[in-house]
């Protein structure tokens, strides 16, 4: 036996022999507690979570909707194993109900809970009961829901409840209230968009007042925001699933709770913690009084119900390892389980932490809910602790996890245990009413007084980037951000960035709500569907200054002089509240870990701006002067006022002195000159508001690109030519005959043989395909001799791997398609060949304007989507 199994049965027999528990210990006499003996505590028991095969069933963080039922909520008086339990759920509702996530109110008075009510018998999945908010009043023993009326109650499911140091409460919630709101502005039905994985609607963060009313989504996230806790300062500590495009990283997050400055925290690159590297996230987070964070080390997913006990010091870090790819030290976590946790698939030695509170006495100790590590003894088939010996023998079987409630106190190496476990239950989690550290307490800013009127009163937001040339703190610009700013050294055309696009999210709809054929979603259904919000000029110097509609998911896209994205895509969701004014040093290089977006660790700005005040920048306009630190963005914004989103692409030298050089030509790039139709909204092609998006969807904005008349004519009016893409790129001629279609690419709006809900244009130009050719009349595919990775011949093998052999006697080649690379690259427009043709000097200079180039580029920089709507795609 090895040395924590001694002191365990030690402390289970103190338990099971009547002692009062409050000066039991698992190694030496402990003095009793006064926490212990003072306060209540709340827990859950359940019976351990079963599937319909009667097997352990898989636990979800992310899924944390589950219904398990068979909960029961119960208060002892003190966390002592004698003290009477008192069943605060009994006779609430006929039936067997749910209960998870409690928390306590800051003065340990009250506490606050999600419940599930009874499931309906024969009732569909939409019509059973949702996640409510509950609360419980220690002094009167009153439990009541917090939101009164069912109507609202049943808006959305509504769990992690936390109090804010005013009384009101913030929670996570599928209700999205704000953005089924702005669906009825884009004339969509309301519904809840699903999470990127397209399984369940998404949860994020709202605010309610005590009585449940006054409900606010203050989070905008496309996969789950959870878990708020509020942090000594008065922040609020959250955990966000990233998942656009897959990124699939779950992490902390800071915001205050209005849900403005919204900052990572902690664990972004740190997805790999568990044991053996093993994937692990940061499971409930409870704010200690130091400012660290106590979490549950686990995995996503787990029939053990549990993980490790793991606190993190996000103040002083923000990943785990002290080099990138998790290398070096581990600085920013450390497990203080008292014997080794495995969080892995492996065995665990210590068993499983299901929940952990941190006691608020000040001596570190934790209510924990933890299984011991047991295996099934083959010969008795009865449960058996993980003893080195037991664990030495082949193969062994893990038994059902035994989750109790212990005092656990990791410094000293000692745990207590309050309820004794039970075969087939748990206690899920529990938390002792006791009053809380002070927090801060920061208050929504008022319009007109600490936001600007104007801002609130539009619904808008300030994204304010100091220079898109600043990546992770390094000026990247050869020569400097100042000498590419200064139009002595530099044109318009030798600067790379020209403009800035702002991409929104597309909330995708469950079935029940519009059952859509996912070929919609095109080639690339990581990007869901996107909506471009419009653009706005880079200054010289980098910088970007603009009004953006306030409440909605976006993503903003660096790009050049025709629309395409030059920098890797954008793979967070950010958001600005009414009146916030966001401000950001520059970009971010995806991969590296050097912080970003944390104002309090992200390297220092690479660009001072302006050195001096009452100047103009070197060699601009005289009458452009600027303070002291202002990039050319915020100087523009002092004297003209914030600039707006425009949907067209346009430029105007403001900056050049014309004593010192010409100014550079304008230009402008229009929807409105698009000779097909426009993706945008009627009106918003000539005064872009707020209200327009352009929404492309491949039928109806691409394809006619391919099928328009290209007749040209000479100077008499005389056809000399046909630039009609499909004229070429067609696999009939002009007599109807089979031919091989130009450069192996057809155009055609037919059926694909590859999706038949796509055209066959779509899909020539977004996979790779076989070229063919013409045989007797006939299209068929070009083959070649395959070779091996050395590139030797291939021949054709019988069953015994010899060669086969013709009537010659000679060995038969082995032969392969000869491939066709895709011209197009769904999300990078700018490593698509497709546009080398049109270039000054290509085979296809002049073919395509300069408008539709520009659609094109968008269309794939945001996806390559076949349709951006779910209303418009074809129902399945």
């Amino acid at each position: 036996m090895n040395k924590f199994w001694a002191l365990f049965f030690a402390g289970f027999l103190t338990a099971c022999s009547g002692g009062s528990g409050s000066d039991s210990s698992i190694s030496g006499d402990q003095k009793a507690d006064p926490v212990v003996v003072d306060y209540p505590i709340v827990f859950v028991r359940r019976p351990l979570p079963l599937d319909e095969e009667g097997m352990l069933a898989t636990d979800d963080v992310l899924a944390p909707q589950e219904f398990r039922p068979g909960a029961s909520l119960i208060l002892k008086d003190r966390a002592s194993g004698d003290a009477p339990e008192t069943v605060l759920t009994e006779g609430l509702f006929e039936g067997d109900i749910d209960i998870q996530h409690l928390n306590v109110s800051p003065d340990g008075e009250k506490l606050i809970f999600s419940l599930r009510e009874p499931e309906i018998p024969g009732a569909d999945e939409d019509e059973q009961p949702t996640w409510d908010i509950w609360e419980y009043a220690l002094e009167s023993g009153d439990l009541r829901r917090i939101i009164a009326t069912d109507i609202s109650a049943e808006a959305g499911q509504d769990l992690y409840p936390a109090y804010l140091p005013d009384g009101r409460i913030i929670f996570s919630s599928t209700r999205q209230r704000r953005g089924r709101a702005q669906l009825l502005d884009d004339n969509k039905p309301q519904y809840s968009g699903l999470e990127e994985d397209l399984d369940n609607e998404a949860f994020t963060l709202h605010v309610m007042d005590e009585d449940g009313s006054n409900i606010k989504q203050v989070t905008f996230n496309q996969s789950h925001d959870l878990a708020p806790a509020v942090m000594p300062d008065g922040r609020i500590l959250f955990s966000r699933w990233d998942n656009m495009g897959r990124s699939d990283s779950v992490s902390l997050y800071t915001t205050t709770p209005d849900g403005r400055n919204i900052q990572p925290y902690y664990g972004y690159h740190s997805q790999a913690t568990g044991s053996d590297n093993s994937a692990a996230l940061h499971a409930r987070p409870w704010m200690l009084e130091n400012g660290q964070t106590l979490v549950i080390l686990r995995a996503r997913e787990s029939n053990r119900f549990g993980g490790d006990l793991v606190i993190v010091d996000g103040e002083n870090f923000t990943e785990a390892y002290s080099e990138p790819n998790q290398s070096g030290t581990l600085v920013g976590q450390n497990t203080v389980s008292v014997f080794e946790v495995l969080t892995n698939s492996e065995l665990s030695p210590h068993g499983h932490f299901a929940s952990a509170y941190p006691l608020r006495d000040g001596s570190g100790r934790l209510l924990v809910s933890w299984s011991d590590c047991r295996i099934i003894d083959q010969s008795t088939m009865l449960p058996q602790p993980c003893t080195d010996e037991n664990l030495a023998q082949p193969d062994p079987v893990p038994a059902d996890p035994l989750y109790g409630l212990w005092i656990y106190d990791y410094s000293d190496g000692t745990q207590r245990p309050v309820v004794v476990a039970e075969e087939g239950i748990m206690i899920s989690e529990a938390v002792a009413l006791e009053p809380s550290f002070t927090t801060g307490f920061i208050a929504d800013p008022i319009a007109g007084a600490d936001l600007e009127q104007t801002l609130v009163d539009e619904n808008a937001g300030i994204l304010d980037i100091r220079s898109v040339y600043d990546i992770d703190g390094t000026d990247i610009v050869e020569g400097g951000i100042a000498a590419i700013a200064d139009p002595v050294l530099a044109t318009a055309e030798d600067r790379p960035a020209r403009f800035l696009r702002i991409v929104k999210a597309v909330p995708i709809p469950d079935e029940n709500v519009r059952e859509f054929n996912p070929s919609a979603f095109g080639v690339n259904r990581s990007q869901l569907m996107r909506e471009i919000v419009g653009y706005t000029p880079i200054q010289p110097d980098g910088s970007v200054r603009v009004r953006i509609p306030a409440n909605i998911p976006f993503a903003i896209s660096v790009v050049d002089r025709d629309g395409r994205r030059i920098f890797g895509p954008h793979q967070n969701w950010l958001q600005l509240r009414p009146g916030e004014i966001r401000s950001c040093t520059g970009c971010h290089e995806r991969g590296s870990e050097v912080p970003h977006g944390r104002a309090d660790k992200e390297p220092q700005s690479a660009w001072p701006g302006a050195s001096t005040s009452d100047l103009a920048f070197p060699n601009t306009e005289p009458a452009l002067k600027a303070q002291m630190g202002e990039t050319m963005a915020q100087l523009l914004s002092r004297i003209a006022g914030e600039a707006s989103l425009s949907g067209d692409l346009g430029f105007i030298d403001v900056w050049t002195d014309p004593l010192v050089r010409p100014k550079d030509p304008s230009w402008d790039i229009f929807y409105r000159d698009l000779t097909t139709a426009i993706p945008a909204a009627p009106g918003c092609e000539t005064t872009w508001q707020d209200r327009c998006k352009a929404i492309i969807h491949y039928p109806t904005h691409i394809q006619p690109i391919w099928e328009l008349p290209r007749p040209v004519f000479d100077a008499n009016d005389m056809l000399i030519a046909d630039h009609t893409c499909t004229g070429c790129h067609t696999n009939r001629d002009a007599n109807s005959m089979t031919q091989v279609p130009a450069g192996q690419l057809e155009l055609t709006a037919g059926q694909s043989d590859v999706n038949p809900d796509w055209m066959t244009a779509y899909a020539e130009l977004l996979l790779e395909d076989g070229q063919q050719e013409l045989v007797d009349g006939a299209l068929r595919d070009l083959t070649r001799q395959a070779t091996d990775d050395d590139g030797n011949p291939l021949f054709q093998l019988d069953g015994n791997g010899d060669p086969l052999l013709d009537i010659n006697g000679d060995p038969i080649p082995l032969l392969e398609p000869v491939p066709q690379g895709a011209s197009m690259r769904a999300g990078a427009a700018v490593a698509s060949r497709f546009f080398e043709k049109f270039e000054a000097g290509g085979s296809h200079a002049g073919y395509l304007t300069a408008e539709e180039l520009k659609l094109i580029s968008e269309w794939l920089d945001i996806g390559a989507q076949y349709y951006n709507n779910p209303f418009e795609a074809p129902v399945n």
